[in-house]
C-alpha cells in the first residue's frame, strides 16, 4: 500500500505561483508513472501532468508552457511548479502513482491506483 500526501495548495492572484508537493511512503523512484490531477466543482477529475520513470513528461493543453511536474527521487516527493495561475485553475489538486509497467502515462485518472488526499489551490481573479 502507498501513501500519498499532497502539501502546497493555497489561496493566489491570478498571474501568481505555486509549489505542489507529494511525499510518497515508499521509493517514488520504482512506480513507472505518477502524476498530478485536479478537480474543479461540478467537473470530472482531470490530468493535469504526468511523469513517467525514464523522465518522460505529459501536459494537458491547458497548463502547457506554465506547469512544470519534477521528482526528488532521494525525498521521495513528487512537484508540480504552477506559474501564471489563472481562476480556471482553482481545484483539487490530487498526485497519484501507478506502479504497474506502462509504455507511458497517461493522463486518464482511471489509470492510476493509488491517491492522495488533495491540496486546495484557490486562484482569484
Amino acid at each position: 500500500q502507498v501513501q500519498l500526501l499532497e502539501s502546497g495548495g493555497g489561496t493566489v492572484q491570478a498571474g501568481g505561483s505555486l509549489r505542489l508537493s507529494c511525499a510518497a511512503s515508499r521509493d517514488a523512484s520504482s512506480s513507472y508513472c505518477m502524476g498530478w490531477f485536479r478537480q474543479a466543482p461540478g467537473k470530472e477529475r482531470e490530468g493535469v501532468a504526468t511523469l513517467y520513470s525514464n523522465g518522460d513528461t505529459a501536459y494537458a493543453d491547458s497548463v502547457k508552457g506554465r506547469f512544470t511536474i519534477s521528482r526528488d527521487n532521494i525525498k521521495d516527493t513528487l512537484y508540480l511548479q504552477m506559474s501564471g495561475l489563472q481562476p480556471e485553475d482553482t481545484a483539487l489538486y490530487y498526485c497519484a502513482e501507478d506502479p504497474a509497467w506502462r509504455a507511458y502515462c497517461p493522463l486518464n485518472p482511471q489509470a492510476y491506483i493509488y491517491w492522495g488526499q488533495g491540496t486546495q489551490v484557490n486562484v482569484s481573479a
